[in-house]
C-alpha cells in the first residue's frame, strides 16, 4: 500500500473556545459540528517541526509526516518549480489542502524572476479554525505570514495577486466532473494517495489532465506506484523515477511529449 507514513498514539483532551482538543503524543485533534456531521481533523506535528492534518475516515496525512515543508519543498519546488523554465510560469494543482505548497511557490516566485500563475482545484475546502492552528508560515521567512493570509483569505474564483510574481486562482470543484480550462506548464498532483483515493488515480483523471498541460510540460507527484507510471505513459507522458523525500524512496517526474 503507499500513502504517506502513519502517526499515532494515546490521546487526552480538553476544551478551548467550544471545540474539543486532543493532543495525541504531540499532535492535536479540533471537533466541531456542523449541520451533516462530526468533522475530524487531527494536526500533527511533524518530523521538521512544521504541521501535517491527519483525516481519520482516510487513515491518511495531507503530508508526509517525515517533514510536511520538507516534502513538499523537495517534491514539487526543486523537482517541479525549479526544472521548469517556462515564463510566465502556468501551475495546475491538484489538492490545495492546506496551500502549503501555494506558499512555498509563492515564496520562491517573490524571490525570483518568473511571473507564476498558479490554478489550484479543492473539492473540500478547510475550515478558517483548521487554518488558523496551521505554522507553514513559520517555515516561509518574514513575508510568509502575510503571504499565507493572503492566500487563504483572497475569495474563491478569480485571479488574485498575492504578492510580486505571484497570482492565485482558488476553484472550489471536483476534478473528476467539472470542466478544466487553461493550459499549464507545470502539474503539482497532490492528491491523496492511490490507495486512499483510488478515483483520483484512474487513467481517465490522467487523460483530463494531459488536456491542460503544454507539451513539454512537467507533472510531478509524491506517488512512485507502478499503476501510475503506467497510466501516465499510455497517454503520452515519458515517466521518470526520482529518489524521494525523507521517508519516501522513489517519487514521479513526468514529460507531456
Amino acid at each position: 500500500m503507499e500513502g504517506r507514513p502513519r502517526a499515532g498514539g494515546r490521546c487526552d483532551g480538553y476544551r478551548y473556545k467550544g471545540i474539543t482538543v486532543r493532543r495525541c503524543d504531540g499532535a492535536t485533534v479540533r471537533r466541531q459540528k456542523n449541520s451533516n456531521k462530526l468533522t475530524l481533523h487531527q494536526l500533527v506535528t511533524t518530523f521538521d517541526g512544521s504541521h501535517t492534518l491527519y483525516v481519520p475516515e482516510l487513515d491518511e496525512h495531507y503530508h508526509s509526516i517525515n517533514g510536511a515543508v520538507r516534502e513538499s519543498e523537495f517534491i514539487f519546488i526543486r523537482n517541479g518549480f525549479d526544472i521548469c523554465k517556462a515564463d510566465p510560469l502556468f501551475i495546475f494543482e491538484v489538492g490545495f489542502g492546506t496551500g502549503l505548497n501555494a506558499l512555498l511557490t509563492a515564496i520562491n516566485a517573490m524571490n525570483g524572476t518568473k511571473e507564476v500563475l498558479y490554478t489550484s482545484i479543492e473539492k473540500y475546502p478547510l475550515e478558517k479554525y483548521i487554518i488558523e492552528s496551521l505554522n507553514h508560515h513559520f517555515f516561509a521567512g518574514k513575508e510568509g505570514k502575510n503571504i499565507f493570509r493572503l492566500i487563504h483569505s483572497t475569495e474563491w474564483g478569480p485571479m488574485h495577486r498575492i504578492c510580486r510574481n505571484f497570482n492565485l486562482r482558488k476553484i472550489k470543484g471536483d476534478l473528476i466532473t467539472d470542466t478544466l480550462t487553461g493550459t499549464y506548464d507545470l502539474i503539482y498532483f497532490d492528491a491523496f494517495g492511490p490507495d486512499k483515493q483510488p478515483e483520483m488515480w484512474k487513467r481517465e483523471i490522467f487523460e483530463r489532465i494531459s488536456g491542460i498541460t503544454r507539451t513539454n510540460g512537467i507533472f510531478v507527484t509524491y506517488s512512485a506506484k507502478g499503476e501510475v507510471r503506467r497510466n501516465l505513459r499510455s497517454i503520452g507522458f515519458n515517466v521518470t523515477l526520482l529518489p524521494g523525500p525523507p521517508g519516501k524512496r522513489q517519487m514521479i517526474r513526468a514529460i507531456k511529449i
